[in-house]
């Protein structure tokens, strides 16, 4: 069978109706390729007033991945980047050795009713580049690569697919596609990296003949072509990469491959170590429970 394992994650409403399915990491599989966490939030209809805000808060040995399906989000960092992330562009944020970023309503919108709806992933910097200097880079959604194949339209976010290549720097071999498969449609997914997942957003998908229900992550077996089919028209996610290059540590927002490096970056958020965001006082405190290197 195309289909290894599924994970359903879990439904969190953080306030206001605004939920969020966590399906990495999972109890069952910390990582698919680079990428060991992935949120789905929304679609969730913001109205003014509404307080989605997420406060200042820090990183370290990780990319942060933003994509939007509808909606827009407010990025502000300790570099001094204001961006805002619109449907359709690709924000990657290198931590690194360390950065601070808040996610907010976008200015504009405050007055306004909309609708946000995305993924946001993480992905796992190599061990030889956990500590390297922080960046931001914003790709418009103009700048993605769009393949178009009969039955189905494949953009190209990061990696290389169906003969395009996406201008996104990743630090390893990545994989990460928004495919748009019309009714009574089919795609051959072929072998594009050492680890794959499928994640339908918004209907019910088979693969290899077995029925994957939207909001499923679908990791696929290795090293076999996998097909894709939709009685309607459906979106879904196709993500992936290398494996990642030996065991992560995850606690709060910092991953590594040492335990004693995520200990000193809560030090150094403690004391305000790690940078701050130009017009920005408030942000998130660590948890209460902290995280033991013994």
């Amino acid at each position: 069978m195309g289909v290894q394992l599924q994970l359903t994650g879990q439904e969190k409403d953080l306030g206001g109706g605004f939920k969020v399915r966590r399906l990495l990491p999972s109890a069952k599989r910390q990582s698919v390729g680079p990428f060991l966490f992935f949120d789905h939030f929304g679609p969730v209809t913001v109205v003014p007033g509404a307080g989605h805000d997420v406060r200042p808060h820090p990183h370290i040995g990780l990319a942060t991945v933003t994509y939007m399906f509808e909606g827009a989000i407010a990025h502000r960092d300790s570099l001094g980047y204001v961006q805002n992330i619109e449907a359709g562009a690709i924000n990657w944020m290198t931590s690194g050795r360390g950065i601070v970023h808040s996610e907010r309503q976008p200015l504009a919108l405050k007055t306004t009713t909309y609708v946000n709806h995305g993924i946001q992933l993480w992905a796992a910097l190599p061990r030889d580049q956990e500590e390297v200097a922080p960046s931001f880079v914003h790709t418009p959604a103009s700048a993605i690569p769009v393949a178009q194949m009969p039955g189905a339209q494949v953009r190209v976010l990061v990696g290389t697919a169906f003969g395009h290549t996406s201008p996104v720097k990743a630090f390893s071999n990545t994989v990460y596609l928004d495919v748009a498969l019309g009714a009574n449609s089919s795609l051959a997914i072929p072998v594009l990296a050492q680890e794959l997942a499928v994640y339908p957003v918004d209907a019910d998908v088979e693969i290899d003949g077995q029925l994957i229900a939207a909001y499923t992550l679908a990791v696929l077996t290795p090293a076999q072509i996998a097909s894709i089919r939709s009685t309607t028209p459906a979106r879904l996610m196709i993500l992936g990469g290398d494996t990642v290059d030996g065991r992560r540590h995850m606690w709060w927002n910092f991953v590594s491959s040492r335990k004693e490096r995520i200990v000193q970056a809560a030090q150094d958020w403690e004391g305000q170590r790690m940078g701050s965001i130009d017009g920005e006082t408030e942000f998130i405190p660590l948890p209460e429970q902290r995280f033991s290197a013994s």
